[in-house]
């Protein structure tokens, strides 16, 4: 009786979290997995829609190579540019994003709203508003043309480098504006590093400089890698992204294998991320 009791609350409790589950499993199912399904059918065919239907024609692998080899202008011309551009634009985000969070962390009058302040970008801007921002030029610093940084740039800089570099100049305010997640991460994994391990520092004579080496860098490794993660999946999918843009065409067999293409990119970035920070973190453990 006692068996068979046990035996009820138990299928209850699978019952109830069965429940509870459901909406994001039927969502998953809805939302993420089939779209990605479908997308991956639709990048092996030639897709072409009519007024009653929509037909398919199995291509096989045509949509990858004319991307990948025969008209690399789909992909190669937006994206090295682009990977310049963010190899640039990941440490300026995250330095500071940094660099924010230690001063945010400090005691001082209106803490608060200095918090607040820094965060409030995330939740206004927008695709479109950022688009618009930096079209309209808002995003650059007068200082930029003050000192002729573009004019040096294209002289005593490689052309392919230069336009990315010109790029990131032009919309430097913006590209800080991305760094309001970044910064609340930084700034409760600072708080999550013991005052008394501050304290022992001070005590021992340390100084400010020293202190920020050996204690609070090693200890936010495991924030900054968290950190880099969100980055790149954040740039390589934000609605400006020019890669994203060419996604969106008529064309659903092709933008489909271009989507895939680019996911792959985007997946082989996560994963060398993932390496690096297992190498700095085996690095670091035997001195924490």
């Amino acid at each position: 009786m006692r068996w068979s009791r046990k035996l009820e609350n138990t299928t209850v409790r699978k019952l109830e979290g069965s429940l509870f589950i459901a909406p994001w499993v039927f969502g998953f199912l809805v939302f993420v997995a089939f779209p990605l399904g479908y997308s991956l059918y639709m990048s092996f065919h030639q897709v072409k829609i009519t007024v009653s239907s929509v037909n398919y024609t199995f291509i096989g692998l045509s949509h990858y190579r004319e991307i990948l080899i025969a008209n690399g202008s789909l992909l190669y011309e937006e994206l090295f540019p682009f990977l310049r551009e963010s190899a640039m634009m990941i440490p300026i985000i995250l330095v500071f994003s940094l660099f924010v969070a230690i001063l945010l962390n400090l005691r001082f009058p209106g803490r608060t709203l200095f918090r607040v302040i820094f965060f409030l970008p995330v939740i206004f801007s927008s695709g479109q508003i950022v688009q618009e921002f930096i079209a309209q030029g808002e995003g650059s610093l007068s200082i930029m043309e003050t000192l002729r940084i573009d004019y040096y740039l294209r002289e005593y800089v490689p052309g392919s480098w230069a336009a990315p570099i010109q790029k990131v100049m032009s919309s430097f305010v913006l590209v800080l504006w991305y760094s309001g997640v970044q910064i609340l991460i930084f700034l409760a994994g600072r708080q999550t590093l013991p005052a008394s391990v501050y304290e022992a520092s001070r005590i021992d004579g340390s100084g400010p400089w020293n202190t920020f080496w050996k204690i609070t860098l090693p200890g936010l490794v495991p924030y900054i890698f968290l950190n880099l993660m969100y980055t790149v999946v954040d740039l390589f999918t934000f609605p400006s992204n020019p890669i994203v843009s060419r996604v969106n065409t008529s064309n659903y067999g092709s933008s489909s294998a271009l989507a895939w293409i680019y996911f792959l990119i985007i997946l082989t970035f996560v994963l060398l991320t993932l390496l690096l920070y297992s190498r700095v973190d085996k690095s670091l453990s035997g001195k924490r």
